[in-house]
């Protein structure tokens, strides 16, 4: 009974991980110019997704750090800490 539990358990777990990687996909399919800017040039994919924001840098031109499609609150601006 003991291989059940585990196997029923990991099944679980697959199918959750699977479905909060499909809502943030959906969360970040904003189209290229509806996107609204959340970095700056250069900003790297991790320091965007630590602000919260999208990145995706396979589109020239556009910004690649954005806001996500689905936004509490977009600030006015960004307050820079000198």
């Amino acid at each position: 009974m003991g291989h059940k539990v585990i196997f029923i358990l990991a099944i679980i777990l697959t199918l959750a991980l699977s479905t909060l990687a499909q809502a943030e996909a959906e969360i970040c399919a904003v189209a290229s110019h509806a996107r609204s800017n959340c970095g700056y040039p250069g900003i790297t994919r991790e320091k965007c997704q630590n602000k919260g924001c999208c990145f995706d840098d396979k589109i020239p031109g556009v910004p690649w750090c954005f806001y996500p499609a689905v936004v509490d609150e977009v600030p006015l601006k960004e307050e820079c800490n000198s």
